[in-house]
């Protein structure tokens, strides 16, 4: 008989007796994907590059926007940090190539109304336009028009007054447009070219500090990551980045093979979903009439909660309002779990959504649960801690290296470890900290390699996710009320 996962507030009655019966700076979000980077000035700028954006603006100016979520994926993450919660900054990388992924469009005749036309055809690339009149004369852009994209992405070519197109009553326009439909796992995936050393998709991952000057937190891929092949890779990137720095990964379970909360289990298991550095997430959400990948509001949600908790993943993002309408399925289907079947879930080592005084995430346990119990492969916060902790190590104590292997040396890494942990468990961030240096760690013959060992020793509170309350009944209580001491 399978145990039952408890997670939230109950309360338990026993029989009455007269006896009285006895709760953002941390590391950069990585979003890999697709983004309509035919409307930026210079698409291919946009491709396979990190860019590092900290405002809604900033994002469209770099990458583009549109409102079709399942093309472009990355536009979802864009709309949950900087719309849904406001929070930045985030690491985008597109991997859709309007050199590669295009399609033609062919000849086609407009009419112009107002010097303007509105072309039909979604995601046109503005480089490949070939404009004529009517009348057959070659139209030139910045000479004779302009063109700009609406906020559907849609292209709309102006023709100046004064241009050759001027009292043109038609247009016949050529043109291409990106087919994000052709961008595949090997894309998001990515590798090295052997013949150039260019490096693609995900496998940008490591040069995401010496790009930007800070270590990855989160690796995501909305829209990909419920594929096993991209999931796996997602995970292994996870470890020795730049050989020295480790993070999570957010993994949506796909939803058209878990239509069911009881499918959940079986498809976490078929897939491989089983590491500490993998959250696994379901179902999809919707805001707004919008459908979006879980992981793309899961990593928004969890980012405010860093940033709240003045940057230090130590707090669980479990039981925090996703700012959302409810949850789907990606074919639309509604999805309302109640606790029991939430807490299902959490037991298999899944994140999920609970509606209870607004829609919550839901569940404390990274992927490698139930498989896996110790406090820090188990607990999402504590694993998280753990990760921020050492990366953060890593990086203050990067300017020591190289330093004279003297006493001196030692007592000041240990004492600034010290010093740092005591401030973030008087501030109730951890349980404690302390770091200790042991003469007999170091030999002799290490010394002479040039290496020094310490050891810390960090303890992350573990999320108060089961809290009963035993109630009974008290006859005394009774008796006082109506008086019957007296």
């Amino acid at each position: 008989m399978v145990k039952e996962y408890r997670h939230g507030a109950y309360v338990e009655e026993v029989g009455s007796s007269l006896a009285a019966p006895k709760t953002n700076e941390t590391g950069l979000h990585v979003v890999f994907g697709t983004a309509p980077v035919n409307m930026t000035e210079n698409p291919e700028k946009a491709v396979n590059q990190l860019i590092m954006a900290n405002t809604f603006e900033e994002a469209v100016e770099k990458l583009g926007y549109s409102a079709d979520f399942e093309k472009y994926t990355l536009c979802q993450a864009m709309d949950a940090y900087f719309r849904l919660f406001a929070v930045g900054p985030v690491v985008f990388c597109n991997v859709l190539d309007p050199a590669k992924h295009k399609k033609e469009n062919g000849e086609k005749e407009y009419q112009v109304v107002n010097r303007q036309v509105l072309l039909e055809e979604k995601g046109v690339i503005r480089s490949s336009l070939k404009v004529r009149t009517a009348e057959n004369t070659d139209l030139v852009p910045e000479e004779d028009y302009i063109v700009s994209y609406d906020g559907e992405g849609n292209l709309t070519i102006t023709l100046f007054s004064a241009g050759k197109g001027a009292g043109t009553t038609s247009l016949m326009v050529i043109s291409e447009s990106v087919a994000p439909e052709m961008v595949t796992e090997t894309n998001i995936i990515g590798g090295v070219d052997v013949d150039t050393g260019k490096e693609t998709g995900m496998e940008l991952v490591r040069r995401v500090y010496p790009k930007c000057g800070r270590f990855p937190g989160y690796i995501m891929a909305p829209g990909w990551s419920h594929k096993k092949a991209v999931a796996a890779v997602m995970a292994a990137k996870c470890r020795e980045i730049n050989g020295v720095f480790r993070c999570e990964c957010l993994i949506d379970l796909d939803t058209e093979a878990a239509r069911r909360y009881t499918d959940c289990g079986k498809v976490k298991e078929e897939n491989g979903l089983l590491s500490e550095t993998m959250i696994v997430l379901y179902p999809m959400v919707l805001a707004g009439g919008k459908k979006y990948y879980y992981s793309a509001v899961y990593g928004a949600m969890t980012a405010q909660t860093d940033a709240d908790n003045d940057s230090v993943p130590s707090v669980s993002p479990s039981n925090r309002l996703l700012n959302v309408d409810g949850a789907v399925l990606a074919d639309g289907t509604e999805i309302w779990l109640d606790q029991p079947e939430a807490n299902m879930l959490n037991g298999q080592g899944i994140v999920t959504v609970l509606n209870s005084g607004g829609v919550r995430s839901w569940g404390n346990n990274t992927a490698a649960y139930p498989y896996v119990t110790e406090t820090k492969e188990r607990w999402i916060n504590c694993r998280r801690a753990f990760s921020w902790w050492g990366n953060t190590f890593i990086v203050t104590c990067s300017e020591k290296v190289d330093s004279p292997a003297n006493y001196r040396l030692i007592e000041s890494i240990v004492d600034a470890e010290n010093i740092r942990g005591n401030s973030y468990v008087q501030q109730g961030k951890f349980a404690g900290v302390r770091m200790e240096y042991h003469g007999q760690d170091n030999t002799l013959e290490e010394l002479l390699e040039g290496k020094i060992e310490v050891k810390q020793y960090l303890a992350p509170f573990t999320p108060a996710e089961y809290i009963l309350n035993t109630l009974s009944f008290d006859p005394a209580l009774l008796e006082n009320s109506l008086g019957g001491s007296n």
